[in-house]
């Protein structure tokens, strides 16, 4: 990874930050810095709804495959303890940490990605939502959870302007 590539990743998506149109621009700008310096195959973001116990997929790099708009429910397993509620990321390095993990594992190894990187999406104590990774198998490790943490939190904005609409509308 070349220097000027991190510096350029992280200027992209705060230019977008800027732009009108909120939140697409920025998710669209941190799947492209994301894909440059960490990589991935599939990359998602999920909108967390403590109130109807549900997560929403808010922006996907694969609409055939996840669209936007997918919601799954908050439940109280080991993985939905560890991110959503400790607001710790998530590793899973193979197809068997997949299965262990997501019940639609079958989908996910069928597009090439055998390897995930969940990221709490953090702000006052609360994680928001998540930023999913996914890529081939043992591509993650905890070298790349400080970066991912940075893109995020760069999320974080967007994140809450997505639940402002929904609040008004």
């Amino acid at each position: 990874m070349q220097p000027s590539s991190l510096e350029d990743s992280f200027s992209a998506v705060a230019l977008a930050h800027a732009d009108t149109a909120q939140p697409q621009a920025t998710f669209g700008a941190i799947d492209k810095a994301v894909a440059a310096t960490i990589g991935h195959r599939l990359f998602t973001i999920l909108v967390h709804h403590r109130a109807a116990r549900e997560s929403e997929r808010v922006y996907t790099n694969m609409r055939e495959a996840y669209p936007v708009g997918g919601r799954k429910p908050i439940t109280d397993s080991p993985w939905m303890q560890q991110v959503m509620e400790q607001g710790l990321p998530y590793i899973g390095r193979n197809a068997d940490d997949l299965r262990d993990v997501f019940y639609d594992h079958e989908l996910i190894v069928s597009l090439g990605c055998r390897s995930v990187l969940n990221i709490p999406l953090r702000w006052r104590g609360e994680t928001l939502g998540t930023l999913n990774m996914l890529h081939e198998e043992n591509w993650y490790g905890t070298g790349h959870v400080e970066l991912a943490r940075v893109f995020a939190q760069l999320a974080v904005p967007a994140v809450m302007a997505q639940q402002a609409k929904e609040f008004q509308a």
